[in-house]
């Protein structure tokens, strides 16, 4: 099975580089099975700057970000596993070739890109994610923007702090709420729900069915709604 998955689950992890503008230790891995090689990035535990408002082992919310986008069929957040690596416990996930000169406030007029904006704002706004900085959305090689850095998600307070205001007042796109009624309104999605805990997960839950009650993109609430800094 020649996946990038199964290659981050089971290859040999070599690494080569630190990621030095990153707020906690994140290195870029090779990653070897059988000849076959991918680039991923590694964020180990041992290298996580203490938080008041989120618990330790937040490489675990990374693949609990992987798994919800996974459980909705949205496919936004690129292959993510949890293993222990060079230096302990942490998430792997795959790298995505991209224009790091490109971000969020770049390429967010250009309409190609909507549908998939519109999915990720629906699913920072169930995550709870308080760190959807400009550069965590990257425009892949593949011509795809990826939703990179989940992290600091599925809070039970709300946390949400987006630079992806746009579609304030839309309607939600019909497809996206039949996929919120399916996975989550009845609670987190089991792959979810083993990595954060019961609170948590009732707050996932609640979360989506207000959003399919609403029915619309809520507006900027002001006060601390952006992340700092905005990329």
């Amino acid at each position: 099975m020649d996946t990038p998955l199964h290659t981050l689950s089971r290859g040999d992890i070599t690494v080569k580089g630190r990621i030095r503008w990153s707020s906690n230790a994140t290195f870029v891995v090779d990653v070897t099975l059988d000849g076959h090689t991918v680039q991923a990035v590694y964020k180990p535990e041992r290298g996580e700057r203490p938080l008041w408002d989120f618990p330790p082992a937040l490489y675990k919310r990374e693949l609990a970000a992987y798994e919800l986008s996974e459980a909705l069929g949205w496919g936004l957040v690129p292959p993510t596993v949890v293993r222990d690596g060079p230096l302990g416990d942490g998430s792997l996930q795959l790298f995505v070739p991209a224009d790091f000169e490109r971000h969020y406030f770049t390429f967010c007029d250009e309409p190609a890109h909507h549908d998939r904006l519109r999915a990720i704002c629906v699913f920072d706004l169930v995550a709870n994610n308080a760190d959807r900085k400009a550069g965590h959305c990257l425009l892949g090689a593949d011509g795809a923007v990826w939703a990179i850095d989940n992290a600091l998600t599925f809070n039970v307070e709300p946390k949400l702090r987006t630079v992806i205001w746009q579609f304030a007042g839309e309607p939600i796109p019909d497809d996206l709420v039949r996929d919120l009624r399916r996975v989550v309104a009845r609670g987190a999605p089991d792959p979810v729900a083993k990595l954060i805990d019961d609170d948590e997960a009732k707050a996932l839950r609640a979360r989506a069915r207000r959003l399919i009650a609403d029915g619309r993109y809520p507006h900027d609430p002001g006060g601390r709604s952006y992340p700092w800094p905005l990329v």
